[in-house]
């Protein structure tokens, strides 16, 4: 049983975070491990509280982990503090696994989720630790001052992020009008990835999802390029398959697969 640990905030809905980190890694087949980086408060209409867990902490939960069960790939999302981003990177400079980073800045409703001073330790101390970083555009933005504006600004947008030293980069450009396209690329291999644009409201989670799922992937053994495949095919339907809870947006089905 393939091993990934997922180092992000929890979720009170269980859509996104934590939950809907183990929920996507037992649907792709792995076990999945968590380190608890923040409490938030969130329901179907956003996130109203955010109480970051202390790095001491975060570090003793990493070493247990670390120390005793081992892991096959990393996947951190929202990480919140300078200091939690610092323990982090001490942690993972000593293994040698994929990581995935999905740079978590905001939520979907603007909630900040990442202190300014966390945005540096992020861009000197994870970027250049990633195997993967899956920025959407605004976070392309905070990570870089790069704007995305049109499709043909994602190879540039891809070019400023792989600057801070990650091995691969997938903007997402979801965001853009249109179908959804995203780049892929580690500066001399590009895949362009279209899809068709899903009409719902209940997305809640897609980013945390994809995440994941490539660590899943990746910890499979995949290439990079085939773990993202594998992980927006498997992003796609849990897209489609987005059901109400409460009056605002719903989670994606995390699931789908199974129904």
């Amino acid at each position: 049983m393939k091993r990934v640990l997922s180092i992000a905030g929890s979720d009170s809905s269980g859509g996104a975070g934590l939950q809907g980190d183990l929920k996507t890694l037992l649907a792709c087949g792995v076990h999945g491990m968590t380190v608890v980086t923040a409490v938030t408060a969130q329901s179907s209409r956003g996130v109203h509280g955010v109480w970051p867990v202390p790095a001491a902490a975060v570090a003793a939960q990493l070493d247990a982990v670390l120390d005793d069960l081992g892991v096959d790939a990393v996947k951190t999302g929202m990480l919140g503090t300078a200091a939690v981003v610092e323990v982090v990177v001490d942690r993972l400079r000593r293994l040698a696994v994929p990581v995935v980073v999905d740079p978590v800045g905001r939520s979907s409703t603007g909630q900040a989720l990442l202190d300014e001073d966390a945005v540096e330790s992020l861009r000197r101390g994870l970027l250049p630790l990633a195997t993967v970083v899956t920025p959407n555009l605004l976070e392309v933005e905070q990570l870089t001052g790069f704007v995305v504006r049109r499709e043909g600004d994602l190879r540039a947008a891809a070019d400023a992020v792989l600057s801070l030293g990650a091995r691969w980069v997938l903007v997402k450009g979801g965001h853009l009008a249109g179908d959804p396209v995203d780049l892929l690329t580690d500066g001399s291999d590009e895949h362009v990835l279209r899809g068709a644009r899903i009409d719902t409201p209940h997305s809640h989670g897609t980013g945390c999802a994809l995440a994941s799922a490539v660590a899943a992937h990746l910890a499979d053994g995949q290439t990079v390029p085939a773990a993202v495949r594998a992980a927006k095919d498997y992003v796609t339907g849990a897209i489609a398959g987005g059901y109400p809870l409460g009056p605002g947006s719903g989670p994606v089905d995390h699931g789908w697969r199974s129904r």
